[in-house]
């Protein structure tokens, strides 16, 4: 029985414009968002973050997703850098500090987990006639494998529909204090790559200023 290649069991068709495009015809954008840390903030400035935050959500009538992706944070590349520093520096005493500061984190990160974590928003469009949906939160970002092929007049009226929504939950999120990014080609493909290969922890993904 011969096998099927991994992308068959992959819902996405195509990313252009920095969209998803899935195979049932349905479109996501990706929005990369900061994160609002409420422990630091008073009681009477959290309970309004909530307020504003429900208020955003009651706005959409359409439906979004928000995802948090936590990994451990890969240590290596930074140590190497500070032990490549080491070796040329000229001062005893500060190849002493660096060698010292080395070990200190390799001990720290060995005993505990350091997360690095990234959240995103996925902003959807089901156009007239398509029927996407799962109740799996994480492959939501996803749809149905129904192939369906969308020609560049339907992909303009879609993405200009799409393009509103993105632009709606982007004023939301910032009127919460959250600052968001959508994700173009190149980034996309990094997030999917990563979704689908769990033991590689890196990643160039940052939020625009």
């Amino acid at each position: 029985m011969a096998s099927k290649p991994t992308q068959d069991f992959i819902p996405i068709k195509e990313i252009r414009d920095g969209i998803i495009i899935l195979k049932d015809g349905s479109l996501r954008a990706i929005l990369m968002t900061s994160a609002v840390n409420l422990a630091l903030k008073s009681a009477d400035e959290q309970q309004g973050t909530i307020y504003m935050f429900q208020n955003f959500l009651n706005s959409l009538d359409f439906s979004v997703q928000i995802i948090a992706q936590s990994r451990k944070l890969d240590i290596k590349p930074y140590l190497a850098s500070l032990r490549a520093r080491g070796e040329v520096v000229e001062e005893p005493l500060l190849q002493l500090q660096i060698r010292e500061y080395v070990n200190f984190i390799k001990n720290f990160t060995d005993q505990i987990n350091v997360m690095k974590k990234h959240f995103f928003v996925v902003v959807s469009l089901v156009p007239s006639g398509t029927s996407s949906g799962s109740s799996n939160p994480f492959s939501g970002i996803f749809g149905g494998n129904k192939e369906k092929t969308m020609n560049k007049e339907d992909f303009s009226e879609n993405f200009s529909q799409l393009e509103q929504r993105v632009a709606l939950v982007k004023s939301g999120l910032s009127r919460v204090g959250v600052r968001s990014s959508l994700l173009n080609n190149e980034e996309s493909i990094e997030l999917f790559y990563n979704i689908f290969n769990m033991g590689d922890g890196s990643s160039s993904l940052s939020i625009d200023d």
